[in-house]
């Protein structure tokens, strides 16, 4: 395997584990389904598309459904993705150099450091908080150490659930030189977003993504930002990387985007119920989240999730994922059935 890379050989594979025949809180996915009339809207839709040709390669009329509803800055360029995960990779393909850094915070989404690791950059993770907030003067200070190609701030923070300062985060436009990307994967959960400052600085750009919202399985992450540097960006792109099925079912069910607005709100109103719940509990450390997900900090947390598991309920154990998130558990927010029988699962392994 010596033509294998050695830091590829020490990487793990991003794991995903089996949720067959369980309670699915792992993965911040929306517990909704498409309602019945809007899935013979989609059907009839795919039903006419020609799976013998080529997907537009630019995607032109998504862009401008996405630009459209979203309320995007009408100057600015967009890119499409598979995910975020492919928006990164593309973002930093674009940016590798010889010894060139990508700087991020610790703990927050795991693929930033991996993917740097896949494009032989060089990462660096400036520790967050006890509280998990962003230390203005740790990450300026870092910029101006290790001058770093591009930034990485997930904003709310993954799998923290807070948002950083704004004050901070603007701090850091001011004295990057470089690309700073604002990953808002969770925008439909909180009313905190970057959109307004776009084209105020010609270093930032956005990522959103479609699969917090309720679209998962569509897979579709999007960039936007100054098209100096968007359009550059979009050189890495694989050609007809958005399939003509994503394409349009992500077409024709933004056109109904109201119904998941009215999703979202339901997890948001549920999202607090679990807060007042779970805060009741002396045993568990809750943190304050603007996600569609809560962090626990709980003694004995490896064991306290074996016993949810066994209930049928998988969370996600994020006890050695870094040494900040020690005893500390993930659960995504899901239907109001689904965390009634998690609050009841976690009473019960906590006894």
């Amino acid at each position: 395997m010596d033509y294998i890379r050695p830091e590829i050989r020490a990487l793990s594979a991003y794991h995903v584990p089996s949720s067959e025949g369980l309670i699915k809180l792992d993965a911040m996915e929306n517990p909704y389904p498409l309602p019945t009339p809007l899935q013979e809207i989609l059907t009839s839709s795919l039903r006419s598309l020609s799976l013998n040709r080529y997907p537009d390669p630019n995607a032109t009329l998504l862009k401008d459904e996405i630009k459209r509803v979203f309320s995007i800055h009408p100057d600015a360029a967009i890119v499409l993705g598979n995910g975020s995960d492919e928006i990164i990779q593309m973002i930093a393909l674009a940016i590798a150099k010889p010894n060139a850094v990508v700087l991020g915070v610790d703990p927050s989404f795991v693929m930033f450091k991996m993917i740097a690791t896949f494009v032989g950059m060089n990462y660096v993770g400036v520790p967050l908080n006890h509280d998990f907030a962003l230390d203005k003067n740790e990450i300026l200070s870092a910029i101006n150490r290790h001058q770093p190609e591009v930034i990485f701030l997930a904003y709310p923070n993954n799998p923290t659930g807070n948002c950083f300062d704004e004050e901070t985060l603007m701090a850091v436009l001011e004295t990057s030189k470089k690309l700073v990307v604002i990953d808002e994967a969770y925008f439909p959960f909180t009313d905190h977003t970057m959109l307004s400052r776009l084209m105020q600085f010609p270093n930032l750009v956005i990522m959103r993504t479609l699969s917090k919202l309720g679209l998962a399985g569509v897979r579709l992450g999007f960039l936007v930002g100054p098209p100096d540097v968007v359009n550059q960006i979009n050189k890495v792109r694989l050609p007809y990387n958005i399939s003509v099925l994503d394409q349009e079912a992500a077409l024709v069910l933004l056109k109904h985007y109201d119904l998941f607005q009215t999703q979202t709100n339901s997890i948001r109103v549920e999202r607090i119920r679990l807060i007042q719940e779970i805060s009741e509990l002396n045993q568990v450390q809750l943190f304050p989240s603007e996600a569609n997900f809560l962090l626990l900090k709980i003694d004995h947390a490896q064991d306290v999730f074996k016993r949810i598991l066994e209930r049928g309920i998988l969370i996600k154990n994020l006890t050695n994922a870094h040494i900040s998130l020690k005893d500390c558990l993930r659960v995504t927010v899901g239907s109001q059935q689904e965390n009634t029988l998690f609050l009841n699962a976690l009473k019960l392994a906590l006894n």
